[in-house]
């Protein structure tokens, strides 16, 4: 790829960074190099898991809730919503800890304590504001960091303090409790990656697993803007899903005894690598430290792997959240059934109608070019065809689901909410995609419409919804429905 063409690339993606792209390309700065970026990764890990060994299980859930919600509302408030939306939000992410140091206090937990792991998770992204703020003194790291602990150890403990006197609650099954957590995290995730493709910024960022030859959690604040935004904001939320998934891997090895929960607690955190793995692929085309657009190949095959994947990754972790629950361990297989080989074996089927209507999405969204001023968009017709056809079929499948199961299967309290929320979900994932459909054919340039991207991305997250309910169903029907002996 020549500098020229970067340059045309880069107006495309995002024409207010095409000086910082050719510059990278022409000028490649020395990011880390693959061997020094494993080594720090498991040493890294290995340092995490130490850690976290030593702190009570319900103190991580609770941290790590506060620090996925923090970043959610600083994702929001980057988006520039305006002066007194933005004041709102900042207030809201001062909250989020107290709110979790009340929930705390009144489960019985340490408020103080669940605020410094909400600080020790937040260390992922401190780097990015000390390359902003340090200017060459050595007293601003560290005064980062004493502020980050004890700022929101402070804020938790607050909460906790006014919430000495509240009504006690009860909260889940601690290992199940971390395992919502993290598939919440992925939830989140997914939706920043449907934001990144709708605002086709996917290759704003054309290195990794550096950013612009800068470290991931050391890129400047100051420098992600437009386009940059979305696809390095995506690779941080990626980082916190992959530390909250090793964390939930400890925690399971901890408190669980079961050989089936371990290995599905180590099948999410591989395929959670392998995800992460597979969206720096797509943008580079090969597992390689280079910054210069002549060395990197995109790879359109992996961006449709990489969207189909994550959300196989989300329905991983719900199932994990359903099998380490306390119903799912007390629960006992009910004998005598109407139709339990039809109730254990149709949810399975859903769960492979829906991959297939994931692939042909997936190859529909990322093979479609948009309009421009000298050519008009291109729909590829196999993928939407296939697509709009498998919706059709999903629909009667979905529906004939759920009101199968949640019939036969009534006083199975979680099949028959799984089935009701299948029938329900279903026919609004249908009125989005045509929304979705109608909105990108009406586009007429390279200006993306807010409407398209908020739709496109409510359908994408809908749709990992409806996959991942299909698969806690599947789950959950195969452990409480006896097979017909």
């Amino acid at each position: 790829m020549t500098d020229a063409t970067l340059l045309m690339l880069a107006q495309v993606v995002e024409p207010e960074l095409t000086e910082q792209t050719v510059a990278l390309a022409t000028n490649p700065t020395a990011g880390l190099s693959i061997p020094t970026l494993l080594g720090l990764f498991v040493v890294g890990a290995v340092l995490v898991l130490r850690i976290t060994w030593r702190i009570s299980t319900v103190h991580l859930a609770l941290g790590f809730a506060a620090t996925a919600a923090m970043w959610l509302v600083g994702y929001l408030a980057m988006l520039e919503p305006g002066l007194w939306i933005g004041e709102l939000l900042f207030v809201l992410m001062l909250l989020v800890p107290m709110l979790m140091g009340a929930l705390a206090q009144r489960a019985g937990a340490s408020a103080l304590k669940s605020g410094l792991v909400c600080a020790f998770a937040n260390l992922l992204i401190i780097g990015a504001f000390l390359r902003d703020e340090q200017n060459g003194s050595r007293l601003v790291p560290a005064f980062y960091l004493v502020g980050l602990f004890v700022a929101l150890g402070g804020l938790a403990a607050l909460g906790g303090f006014f919430a000495r006197r509240a009504r006690p609650i009860t909260l889940p099954a601690t290992t199940g409790l971390f395992a919502l957590v993290t598939a919440l995290t992925i939830f989140i995730l997914l939706i920043t990656g449907g934001l990144v493709t709708g605002l086709e910024s996917g290759l704003a960022v054309p290195d990794w697993p550096n950013s612009f030859g800068h470290n991931m959690l050391l890129y400047p604040l100051s420098e992600m803007k437009g386009g940059v935004f979305y696809e390095h904001a995506h690779r941080l939320f990626g980082m916190l899903v992959g530390t909250t998934s090793l964390v939930l891997l400890g925690v399971v090895f901890r408190e669980e005894q079961r050989g089936g929960v371990r290995a599905l607690a180590i099948l999410l955190l591989v395929i959670v690598c392998v995800q992460g793995t597979l969206g720096g692929l797509r943008v580079t085309g090969s597992l390689t430290s280079a910054t210069s657009g002549t060395e990197l190949t995109p790879s359109t095959l992996l961006a449709i792997v990489h969207g189909m994947f994550g959300q196989i990754v989300f329905a991983t972790a719900c199932v994990l959240a359903c099998v380490t629950s306390r119903a799912w361990k007390s629960a006992t297989p009910v004998m005598g059934i109407n139709g339990a080989s039809a109730v254990r074996a149709l949810p399975i089927v859903l769960v492979a109608g829906f991959l297939v209507q994931l692939f042909l999405g997936a190859s529909y969204r990322h093979l479609q070019t948009s309009p421009t001023e000298t050519a008009a968009a291109v729909h590829p017709a196999w993928p939407i065809w296939g697509h709009i056809a498998g919706a059709a079929v999903m629909l009667v499948l979905a529906v004939g689901t759920g009101a199968y199961v949640s019939s036969r299967a009534a006083a199975l309290k979680p099949v028959r909410i799984l089935g009701k929320g299948l029938v329900h979900a279903v026919g609004l994932q249908i009125a989005l995609g045509v929304a979705a459909l109608v909105l990108i054919l009406m586009r007429e340039n390279q200006a993306i419409p807010a409407s398209e991207v908020i739709v496109t991305t409510m359908h994408q997250a809908l749709g990992a919804l409806l996959l991942a309910v299909a698969a806690m169903l599947a789950a959950w029907s195969l452990r409480l429905v006896a097979p017909i002996v």
